[in-house]
């Protein structure tokens, strides 16, 4: 099973490069309309749809780059996704006599022409060794043939011929400060001819000198490490094993009348009278699925008793008819009965917004479906009832039939789910996202603020325009500052807000910070003070991040519009963070200035951020992935101490020419929060003060 970890979109539609996309269980695309929302799940489809998704030049290209591409499909890439391998395909791939660290993330690319390129981005293959390696395997030979005695006459010689090799050996790597394939050519030239060296069955020497020469090879055999992704079967494999994707936009709602001959001919590929509904159509396959009804069945028990034509000319039922006739209804109804009890009890698991009966009956041909509830038990035809409760008893209906059957393991793709239903149903929405994200991933666009989910912000990514009005996407709700691009992140805010009220009424002590980042670390810190039993919080604190310094003033009136008591602030001490503070102080804080907190407080340094919070001890490792590509310098011999570390990262991404993701320091910041979450090394002590002194603010 393949697990998606990110995704990237290029050259589709309005898409030139969308950046890295990370994905949760459940990850949400959010943004204002025309902001590309759609393209980015349409291309992510095409990389595997489970049906339909074929690509198509005229509509998927860039508009203005088609003459110049369609010759070219087979160069152009649209869609690139990281997947992480569980241990079944990993130990598969294994197998193949490749190291699991190498194999663990497979990357995924699908080209205009159809076709796909696979590669381990783990794996790297080296152009040297340091020398320290051959001279411990050099030195310990030395040592072990001193040991050794010439056994015959015919080996007198040998062991000076052997340990005058080894001499040359060390003078050659003396000369070196790492060792490529032609260093390992040179010491196989070394060697002494085969027919200067004694095969003799009593030596003692020849043995040794072949398992020192077996050594140096397998050292150097790194150098020709095969790329996984070379081997055909492993590609095969994967492409395999790659899970498929499910587009929805449209849920195909139910009539609420339906005439069971035309279901019968739609459910068999068939058009009645040039109609075609395709997504009624899956919704009608999946509710008898769903209610283990077949409609032929339903139509054949319902049929009334078949008459014959007597001496007289009158039409007349047998007796014999008549009591079939009489049992196939009594079985159709007891069938739609128990149908009708299994849709109402699955059904109340998921809709928390009324209790709902329903009951499926046949009259003759027609298939109807009655609604009612406890406020109003008068049945009521499906298609009178509200669009929401449609729309939910059909999504229902299809994914809890299609995920468990044609569509498991698959990856959901929903754009604009739940429009039509209440605020607090789109709530609920979010919990029936968690439980099918049990078994499959869900990545959903949305502009409704109901629909993200405040306790885990992170999984929203901000989808807008940049300058050149193409389409980009990040995990930093702040990435930018444009006003337009301000719009899409709107929902988070307008999230944010009702969230805050609801945590305001449990009596929690909210704290504004500037974004996510800032949220990740400070939760870190908590946790880890609460552990160690260094701080006792008196009131549950929770660290709300504004969406960036314009967003604090709005997050602070609405968390203070249930309280007359404004919330703390936490800023950074750069330019925004200080104009920020300036901006509050002579505002809304003007008669509350000691409820702002700068990170030069607490530091006492020039432009400092949340960052600077946080030991170089524990951002190190996070730092070393996000520059993996970079052999010749770590960043942490880069690091100047006492200096702000984040215009440090820059500038080492700089020098090495490496391009910083949009949202790289929110990444960085949910890396650093496990890291210290999971530390059993000591914390600096200077560090622990700040934060104890910090935190005991929040108390007072």
């Amino acid at each position: 099973m393949m697990t998606l970890k990110r995704f990237k979109v290029t050259n589709f539609r309005s898409i030139m490069d969308s950046g890295w996309i990370d994905c949760d269980s459940v990850t949400s695309l959010i943004g204002i309309n025309e902001a590309g929302k759609s393209n980015m799940i349409l291309a992510l489809w095409k990389l595997n749809p489970v049906r339909d998704g074929e690509i198509n030049l005229l509509a998927d290209f860039p508009i203005d780059k088609y003459t110049e591409w369609r010759n070219a499909t087979e160069k152009i890439s649209f869609i690139s996704a990281d997947f992480e391998l569980d241990t079944d395909l990993t130990n598969k791939i294994s197998s193949y006599n490749f190291d699991a660290s190498d194999i663990s993330i497979v990357n995924i690319q699908r080209y205009f022409d159809g076709n796909y390129l696979v590669s381990f981005p783990n794996f790297k293959q080296k152009e040297n060794i340091t020398k320290n390696i051959i001279e411990s395997i050099i030195a310990d030979a030395i040592d072990s043939l001193k040991l050794l005695n010439e056994k015959t006459k015919s080996e007198i010689g040998i062991k000076e011929l052997i340990a005058d090799t080894y001499i040359k050996i060390n003078q050659h790597l003396s000369t070196k400060d790492s060792l490529d394939s032609s260093c390992f050519d040179h010491i196989k030239s070394l060697y002494p001819p085969s027919s200067k060296l004694t095969r003799a069955a009593s030596s003692e020497i020849f043995p040794h000198f072949e398992k020192v020469k077996e050594s140096i090879k397998t050292a150097f055999s790194v150098l020709n490490k095969p790329d996984p992704a070379d081997n055909n079967n492993i590609v095969e494999l994967i492409l395999k094993e790659m899970p498929s994707f499910i587009y929805y936009s449209n849920y195909g709602n139910l009539d609420a009348q339906i005439y069971l001959p035309h279901v019968i001919k739609w459910l068999n590929g068939e058009e009645v009278d040039g109609i075609k509904n395709e997504a009624k159509v899956r919704t009608l396959r999946v509710l008898f699925d769903f209610v283990k009804l077949k409609p032929q069945e339903v139509l054949e028990l319902g049929k009334d008793p078949q008459r014959t034509i007597t001496r007289n000319g009158i039409q007349q039922a047998t007796e014999e008819s008549i009591e079939t006739t009489i049992e196939n209804k009594y079985e159709r109804t007891v069938m739609l009965n128990s149908a009708s009890t299994k849709l109402t009890q699955d059904f109340k698991e998921w809709w928390k917004q009324g209790n709902y009966n329903f009951r499926l009956q046949a009259d003759g041909e027609v298939f109807i479906i009655w609604v009612a509830d406890d406020k109003r038990p008068s049945e009521i035809e499906l298609e009178k009832r509200s669009t929401g409760l449609q729309w939910f008893l059909c999504f229902f209906l299809v994914f809890l039939v299609e995920s468990q059957k044609a569509h498991k393991g698959a990856i959901i793709l929903l754009d604009e789910a739940g429009l039509s239903l209440h605020p607090l149903a789109q709530k609920d929405l979010i919990d029936f996202f968690d439980n099918l994200s049990k078994k499959n991933q869900i990545i959903y666009t949305t502009h409704s603020p109901f629909l993200i989910d405040t306790s885990h912000i992170d999984r929203a990514k901000a989808v807008f325009l940049d300058k050149n009005g193409l389409t980009v996407a990040s995990s930093d709700l702040r990435a930018s500052d444009d006003k337009l691009n301000v719009k899409s992140i709107y929902a988070a805010h307008a999230a944010l807000g009702l969230s805050v009220s609801e945590i305001m009424l449990q009596g929690c002590k909210p704290i504004i910070v500037e974004g996510p980042s800032d949220q990740h670390y400070l939760n870190a810190i908590k946790i880890y003070l609460v552990k160690n039993k260094i701080y006792a919080p008196n009131t549950e604190l929770v660290f709300v991040p504004s969406g960036g310094v314009k967003g604090v003033s709005g997050v602070a009136s609405i968390v203070s519009s249930k309280n007359d008591d404004l919330p703390l602030v936490i800023l950074d001490s750069d330019k925004s963070g200080l104009d920020a503070k300036n901006k509050l102080e002579s505002g809304l804080y003007r008669d509350s200035i000691e409820l702002i907190i700068t990170t030069k407080d607490l530091l006492e340094l020039e432009n400092s951020e949340i960052e600077d919070l946080i030991p170089l001890s524990l951002m190190i490792r996070p730092l070393d992935r996000l520059f993996r590509d970079i052999e010749d310098e770590s960043f942490k011999d880069f690091y100047v101490k006492d200096q702000t570390i984040l215009p440090q990262i820059k500038n080492f991404a700089l020098k090495h020419k490496i391009t910083l993701s949009t949202g790289w320091k929110v990444d960085l910041a949910r890396s650093v929060k496990k890291e210290l979450l999971k530390t059993k090394d000591e914390i600096p002590k200077d560090y622990v003060d700040i934060w104890e002194k910090l935190f005991n603010r929040f108390n007072d």
